[in-house]
């Protein structure tokens, strides 16, 4: 190397070194220690449930049930459900009640099942009432349920026959177990105890006196083998009234009490003046359909229901349409054609509606009942049941 590289080569280093020595000396970082400030924490509270909040069971797909405002389309919060848990809202807005089983070494071990009390402004766990055994089965709204004064909670069993966990909400603890042969899809009685329905057609009814239970039952109404019921019916609690759907589009109101008067059906077809469904294979009709297939706005007696193209025994199938049956009139007075199918409905209890709806993809739709205009798209919200507030 001649003399001139050697002297060019120590003068780029000392460049470098100069270069490197002057961008150390920009990027040492001040001395900021006094400006932090300690961390504190804390819990943030939330308020009780609102009548346009809704809650969409997670199912298979995430830990618990989210709650949405459905004004905001905001998530607010989550309660803990896992899967094949049940979830109720005490009427007073203080608690949440989820019927849950789990397992000591997670899906194997010793199983304890059991009803867990979270507190709604908190989401904290407050107790669990040990139960015996409940059903395990998704997706059911009326396999757990609540008396309208939120003193007693009712939870399905199945083991191995029908039957009823009877548990004080009260002193929180286990009351009785109640056999309900041939029965099931829970309904508050009150000022009696509970009534369901029955695989003989008719409606059960149990009057609960302490943990003794008497059972009556009405004369049979309807076929479970040739035209089901959807299990996802509605309750009104101030009317104590029940809306029952069935496969092919027929419709009863059942008024509760010691001797539940059940009203003449009527066809959701031809209340839109078509020809009734029917139990014929290869028959396309429109028919009701999805998990959730319908919906009740307690003040208006309007009844939403999902609706598709088929034929019968197609009541999985996502609607389609929503049609808006006015009770009183029995008529369809609205049919809504939907973007995508649904397969889940459920309709806000305030004096400004709103329709939720969601389907198998998961995504969330609030619309605004009053215009019918999509207020929030929510995605990922979850697929499956939707349970809203009460506040009558």
């Amino acid at each position: 190397m001649s003399s001139a590289a050697v002297r060019g080569f120590f003068a780029t280093a000392a460049m470098g070194f100069a270069l490197c020595a002057a961008v150390t000396v920009q990027a040492a970082p001040a001395d900021t220690t006094a400006a932090l400030e300690p961390e504190t924490s804390d819990v943030v509270t939330m308020e009780p449930p609102k009548p346009n909040w809704f809650f969409v069971d997670g199912g298979w797909d995430m830990p618990g049930t989210s709650i949405f405002d459905g004004d905001s389309g905001k998530m607010v919060g989550m309660v803990e459900t896992r899967r094949l848990a049940d979830m109720a809202i005490d009427p007073a807005g203080k608690y949440y009640y989820v019927a849950e089983t789990i397992w000591s070494k997670g899906d194997r071990g010793t199983r304890q099942d059991m009803v867990s009390v979270y507190d709604t402004r908190e989401l904290k766990l407050i107790t669990e009432i040990t139960i015996p055994d409940r059903i395990l089965i998704g997706s059911r709204k009326n396999n757990f349920i609540i008396s309208d004064d939120g003193k007693t909670g009712f939870v399905y069993n199945l083991s191995p026959a029908s039957s009823v966990n009877i548990v004080d909400l009260v002193k929180r603890k286990f009351v009785a177990n109640v056999e309900l042969p041939g029965c099931a899809s829970m309904m508050p009685n009150p000022g009696v105890g509970f009534s369901a329905l029955c695989a003989d057609g008719s409606l059960a009814t149990v009057k609960l006196t302490g943990s003794k239970a008497d059972i009556t039952h009405s004369a049979p109404f309807f076929s479970a083998t040739d035209d089901p019921i959807f299990d996802n019916f509605t309750y009104d609690r101030k009317k104590k009234e029940t809306t029952l759907l069935s496969y092919t589009g027929q419709i009863w109101t059942a008024k509760l009490g010691p001797a539940p008067t059940i009203s003449a059906p009527f066809s959701i077809q031809a209340a839109a003046g078509i020809r009734p469904g029917e139990t014929k294979p290869l028959e396309l009709n429109w028919y009701p359909g999805g998990r959730q297939p319908m919906a009740l706005h307690r003040a208006t007696g309007h009844l939403f229901v999902l609706m598709h193209m088929g034929e019968y025994w197609s009541h999985k199938a996502s609607g389609t349409e929503v049609w808006e049956v006015d009770l009183a009139t029995q008529k369809v007075v609205k049919r809504r054609p939907l973007e995508e199918p649904m397969n889940n409905i459920e309709v806000t209890q305030s004096d400004k509606p709103l329709l939720i709806m969601d389907g198998e993809k998961g995504t969330a739709l609030v619309i605004d009942l009053a215009t019918w205009e999509e207020k929030h798209k929510i995605e990922k919200a979850g697929g499956s049941t939707i349970t809203v507030a009460d506040p009558s």
